[in-house]
C-alpha cells in the first residue's frame, strides 16, 4: 500500500487509492447504469443503447459508443455553470470515449450507439478517471441487454477498463490526487489501461519541473497496481446484486 507521507491530507500512504465504493444499476431508465465513490469524488454515470449511428459509419456494420462528461453546478467551490461544455469538458469526454471503445469490438456491437452520459456530483479530483472506471460498468451492463434480448449474438466486449491519476508532490510518488494535491502536483498523470495492464491512454504533464524517465516508469508501475484494485472493484460490482435507483436517495 506505500509507505505513509507526512501531511498528506487523508492520512493515506503514497500507493494507497482513496476509499472506493461503487454501485451498478443505480437509475431505472437507461439500459446501464453505475455510481462511483472515490473518496470525496462522486460520479453517476448512465449507458443509453441507440438504435442509430453517426452518418459516416452507416453501411459498414459496425456500431459506436461515445461520452458525455459535465459538472452539476453543485459539485465545486462556488458554481459551475450550465450549458455549452467547456473546453476542458469536451476534452475530458472525448478522452472517455476513447478509452471505453478500446474495451470493445465495434463490429460485434451491430450498427448501433451506446451513449455513455458521466455527470460529476461532487469533484475532488480525478474526476475524469471515475468517470471512465464507472463508465466501464455501465457499458458492460447495456451490453448485458443486449445479449439478454437477443439483439446481439456474440459478447462484443474484449476487455475491462480503468483509469487512476498519479502524480508528483513535493517531490513523492503518490496514487489518485485528491485536489488539494492535484493543484500543488509538480507532475500531474492520468492512466488508462486495461484489465490485463496494456496501456490504453496515458496523460502526463510537468505543472511546475520536469520528470525523468525513471520517474515516468515509477509513476505508471504505481498506477498499474492502483488499476488492478480497480478492476477487482469493478469485478464485485458486477457479480453483486443491482443497487436500485434509492441508492441515490
Amino acid at each position: 500500500m506505500g509507505e505513509r507521507i507526512d501531511g498528506r491530507i487523508d492520512g493515506r500512504g503514497s500507493g494507497a487509492l482513496r476509499k472506493v465504493r461503487l454501485y451498478r444499476s443505480v437509475l431505472r431508465h437507461p439500459q446501464g447504469s453505475a455510481l462511483i465513490e472515490m473518496g470525496h469524488t462522486v460520479v453517476l454515470v448512465s449507458a443509453t443503447i441507440e438504435e442509430q449511428i453517426p452518418p459516416w459509419l452507416r453501411g459498414q456494420g459496425k456500431g459506436w459508443v461515445t461520452a458525455e462528461y459535465d459538472m452539476l453546478p453543485g459539485s465545486v467551490s462556488g458554481r459551475s455553470q450550465r450549458g455549452k461544455p467547456s473546453g476542458r469538458s469536451q476534452e475530458i469526454q472525448r478522452l472517455i470515449g476513447r478509452a471505453l471503445r478500446a474495451s470493445i469490438d465495434l463490429a460485434k456491437l451491430g450498427e448501433r450507439r451506446i451513449v455513455v452520459d458521466c455527470d460529476v456530483l461532487d469533484a475532488d479530483g480525478g474526476t475524469r478517471t471515475a468517470s471512465i472506471t464507472a463508465g466501464y460498468v455501465a457499458l458492460r451492463e447495456a451490453v448485458r441487454t443486449l445479449l439478454e434480448s437477443g439483439a446481439i449474438a456474440e459478447d462484443p466486449m474484449t476487455t475491462s477498463i480503468s483509469a487512476v491519476s498519479v502524480g508528483m508532490v513535493d517531490g513523492e510518488i503518490l496514487l489518485d490526487l485528491c485536489y488539494e494535491e492535484d493543484s500543488r502536483a509538480d507532475v500531474d498523470m492520468n492512466v488508462v489501461a486495461t484489465g490485463a495492464g496494456d496501456l490504453v491512454e496515458v496523460q502526463g504533464t510537468g505543472e511546475g519541473n520536469t520528470f525523468s524517465l525513471k520517474d515516468s516508469q515509477s509513476m505508471l508501475k504505481l498506477a498499474l497496481r492502483g488499476m488492478d484494485r480497480l478492476r477487482r472493484a469493478q469485478e464485485r460490482c458486477l457479480e453483486s446484486p443491482a443497487a436500485g435507483p434509492r441508492r441515490l436517495i
